[in-house]
C-alpha cells in the first residue's frame, strides 16, 4: 500500500525535522506515518476524523 500512495509532509509538522508527519489522502481515507520510518507502520483515519483533528489544532 505504501508504494501506491502519494505521501507529503504535513504542514503541521515541526520545521526542525524532528516531529515530521507525512500524509497521503484517498477519497475514503487519510493515511499517516512518521517521516523517519517510511517503511514503518501507518495509521489510517476517515477524512471526517482528520478534518476534525486539524480544526481542533487550529
Amino acid at each position: 500500500m505504501n508504494d501506491t500512495l502519494h505521501w507529503f509532509k504535513s504542514s503541521h509538522s515541526d520545521d526542525s525535522g524532528g516531529n515530521c508527519v507525512e500524509v497521503a489522502t484517498c477519497p475514503h481515507a487519510v493515511h499517516l506515518r512518521d517521516s523517519k520510518q517510511s517503511d514503518g507502520p501507518t495509521f489510517t483515519v476517515e477524512p471526517v476524523a482528520w478534518t476534525a483533528f486539524i480544526a481542533w489544532q487550529n
